[in-house]
């Protein structure tokens, strides 16, 4: 009789703790506003997130690195909604892609609502882009912005001297207007830039490089202008992408969706404000030459 009241009180126990990890786990995700990630196992499609201005890349390196190791994944869906950013960070994002390509993993990438300039360069690495109609697209350009103070410091007295080894070591001060040396310097800079841009747009899209020149003047497109363009390969959402993506990795029937797990950052202020990094956005510095779509205000 003892025996089975201690095998009781075990199994009592253990659907204690078993409900008590369950509430916790709700909880944390209603605090948090997202859903915990636990292992996968089985064949599934990895699911990765572009998401806000391209600044760094390190993180969605790493997330593909793990994808391409990860042999359960059969193929990758990228959601991108990003307005683009940095010109060095969405080049080493879409690097990542194609070496991920290269270990014969499919890429799909799903447009939200805005995958612009940068956003659609990291785009043009995967094998398929799905675009929503109405998602906002292209923005094929580049751009480096310069704000001066000249009048400002005139008018409250203050003076900035500069000592330096060259012409255009200081291109683009604030404290005076741009010289035209300087200007042509730049715009040499951003030609080329640019150049890059469309070479890659028309290698991953099999495109000729005058039809992509003749988009390629910052403008932007609805999803399906950019289907008529040869810009996306089909319109549909996210779960049309996973579909797509799993029948090209050989999964039958719906496929399971792995996401990377992020660490848990369990702060007071992580539990009363979400995210800390979803709610802040960093911007770009300003001297650097972008891949962004940036509507004016």
């Amino acid at each position: 009789m003892a025996r089975r009241g201690c095998i009781w009180g075990w199994l009592v126990g253990a659907l204690a703790l078993i409900v008590v990890f369950l509430v916790t786990v709700v909880t944390i995700e209603t605090l948090l506003g997202q859903q915990l990630q636990f292992p996968a196992y089985g064949e599934r499609v990895g699911l990765l997130r572009v998401e806000g201005l391209l600044v760094d890349a390190r993180d969605f390196v790493r997330d593909v690195e793990a994808m391409r190791e990860d042999g359960g994944v059969r193929a990758v869906v990228i959601r991108v909604d990003s307005p683009g950013g940095g010109v060095a960070a969405s080049q080493e994002m879409a690097e990542a892609i194609r070496r991920l390509r290269g270990t014969g993993k499919p890429v799909v990438v799903s447009m939200g609502a805005v995958a612009a300039s940068g956003g659609y360069y990291v785009a043009c690495a995967a094998d398929s882009i799905l675009a929503n109609p109405g998602t906002i697209t292209g923005s094929i350009g580049v751009i480096m912005e310069f704000a001066h103070f000249e009048e400002l410091f005139r008018k409250i007295g203050m003076g900035y001297d500069v000592v330096k080894s060259g012409e255009f070591k200081d291109t683009g001060s604030w404290s005076r207007p741009m010289t035209e040396g300087e200007r042509a310097l730049l715009q040499a800079t951003v030609d080329d830039i640019h150049g890059q841009f469309v070479e890659t747009v028309g290698a991953e899209r099999e495109l000729d490089e005058a039809a992509v020149r003749a988009l390629a003047d910052g403008r932007v497109l609805s999803g399906r202008q950019a289907l008529a363009a040869g810009l996306v390969d089909r319109l549909g959402d996210l779960e049309d992408a996973i579909l797509v993506a799993g029948r090209m990795g050989g999964i039958e029937g719906k496929p399971r969706v792995q996401e990377p797990t992020k660490p848990m950052r369990l702060t007071l202020m992580d539990l009363l404000a979400g995210s800390l990094a979803r709610a802040l956005t960093r911007e770009p510095g300003e001297l650097g030459a972008q891949y962004l779509y940036k509507p004016a205000k």
